[in-house]
């Protein structure tokens, strides 16, 4: 299928489209329709055209193409076992009842998927509980396969933790470029920060900047330097 969005960079673009059509962006192709356009008072919005699978096109228990297949299969059914087993445990250990599940399967990446009445609870502040069940599940899976990463998840929130980051970005931005000060955000982990540094890199009138020591460190969106 095919759906065009339009935003004031591309970036915006496809953040809409994330949000409206809830799927990720490895699962969709993007073609630029309209690229940015400035004139002597204003630049014009980017039109993209994203190219997704809904599903429709498959038939039941079939699929497209090998590669889609391909991730269908265990990638070591074992190891899958074993992940499965030791965030279970760590559950338990934690005192909440969950299943644990397998949320996809990539090249050299496992996604568990952790169903719980205490989501909230396991996902943590800022999805902190989750970040730390995470990180330790990695420690162990790089004990079985030093290649292999995982990725835990519960209800959806790392998706939805994205885009909600992506919408303050540009937000932010947007108070920066009309007030004409600077603005620092909240402390994130590399990855968040990634996210934020690449949705406004082509957000015109506008900088960013890592500031500060550690593992979360803050960013600074200021106008940007002619």
């Amino acid at each position: 299928m095919m759906k065009e969005f339009e935003g004031r960079t591309e970036q915006e673009a496809i953040a809409k489209a994330i949000e409206e059509l809830h799927i990720e962006r490895e699962d969709f192709d993007v073609e630029i329709v309209e690229p940015v356009k400035k004139g002597l008072f204003k630049k014009s919005n980017v039109k993209i055209r994203i190219h997704f699978d809904d599903g429709s096109n498959l038939e039941p228990d079939t699929f497209e193409d090998d590669d889609e297949r391909e991730l269908e299969q265990p990638i070591n059914s074992e190891l899958e076992d074993k992940l499965l087993t030791f965030v279970a445990t760590i559950l338990d250990k934690m005192g909440y009842e969950g299943r644990v599940s397998i949320g996809f399967r990539k090249e050299r990446k496992l996604g568990l998927n952790i169903e719980s009445d205490n989501s909230n609870i396991i996902i943590g502040r800022k999805g902190k509980n989750l970040d730390a069940i995470q990180l330790i599940a990695n420690v162990y899976a790089g004990q079985l396969d030093p290649d292999m990463k995982v990725i835990v998840d519960s209800e959806n929130y790392r998706m939805r933790h994205e885009e909600q980051l992506i919408r303050m970005a540009f937000k932010t931005a947007e108070q920066v470029r009309k007030s004409g000060r600077s603005k620092l955000l909240e402390p994130m982990n590399p990855y968040e920060r990634r996210l934020v540094h690449t949705a406004l890199n082509d957000f015109g009138g506008v900088e960013t900047k890592s500031e500060g020591d550690g593992l979360y460190k803050q960013i600074r969106i200021s106008n940007e330097r002619n």
